[in-house]
């Protein structure tokens, strides 16, 4: 019997696939922990889906959803809501920009990035990465709307918290698993301390630092627009005000600005990011 070119009875050219499950793959047990805690959620959630496909329960949504027709297109009011996107474009890009510089000034001490380094501060930066971004920026708002009072200051500062928390931990993680190719060959020239971060570290890593940034510009003009339901300002605002008053209309045209905001956004964000490839 032939058989190929470096293959033998005991290395037959094809394999077997692996096995579904397996007792050392972590992967597997880590998957099946995951299923048994979704099955556990819906056995323990009290879920009414036949209440909620019922026919009453349709017409009451059909009837709902056509209330915003028409939307509200008189001059003022489109000019009042463009005024409000642009108070939420604006709230979103200054709550990242200061959220991008806090998360990069924490970072830097909430990261490793060789071998001999103490990192003294790690774990107390790393506390705080995680306090910042554990709040809300729903509850960020509420607590500084004391402080700031009502209006887009308050919800910037809201966003710029809790983005500084997960900026922070992103930044941190990236510049630990930089490579550290460069930084090693400027320490043995005996360059100490920011010039390696500067020259070696950094411009290694800026590229995923900004796309980051940008990730989470997106994720804050979408929070920038619900940040206003407590009275920071912004589409939210306008859009908690006429709901609050079934101004149904208007309503529909405020969510439609949205819509469109966000939707600019995306594009811009996923624009410069290919730019930056």
């Amino acid at each position: 019997m032939q058989r190929r070119h470096g293959t033998t009875a005991a290395n037959p050219p094809w394999r077997l696939p692996p096995p579904l499950f397996s007792a050392r793959c972590k992967a597997c047990w880590y998957t099946a922990a995951a299923l048994a805690l979704v099955v556990g959620s819906f056995w323990s959630l009290d879920l009414q889906w036949g209440a909620f496909v019922s026919m009453d329960a349709l017409r009451s949504m059909g009837r709902f959803v056509a209330e915003f027709y028409p939307p509200d297109f008189s001059p003022p009011f489109v000019a009042k809501v463009a005024w409000s996107a642009v108070e939420t474009l604006a709230m979103s890009a200054l709550g990242t920009l200061l959220a991008a510089v806090a998360g990069l000034a924490l970072a830097l001490p909430a990261s490793r990035r060789h071998e001999g380094d103490a990192a003294r501060f790690r774990s107390v930066a790393r506390m705080l990465l995680n306090a910042l971004r554990a709040v809300p920026e729903l509850v960020w708002a509420a607590l500084l709307l004391i402080a700031a009072g009502l209006g887009p200051f308050a919800g910037t500062l809201a966003l710029a918290l809790h983005t500084s928390g997960v900026l922070g931990r992103l930044f941190a993680e990236a510049m630990e698993n930089a490579p550290r190719d460069a930084a090693t060959a400027l320490r043995t020239q005996g360059v100490t301390g920011w010039r390696v971060l500067a020259y070696a570290t950094l411009p290694q890593v800026l590229p995923q630092l900004l796309s980051y940034t940008l990730y989470r510009w997106e994720n804050n003009i979408r929070a920038a627009a619900v940040l206003g339901v407590v009275g920071a300002g912004g589409l939210g605002q306008l859009l908690a005000f006429h709901m609050g008053l079934f101004h149904m209309g208007k309503t529909a045209t405020v969510l439609i600005a949205m819509l469109l905001l966000v939707a600019f956004v995306d594009g811009l964000s996923f624009a410069m990011r290919r730019w930056m490839k």
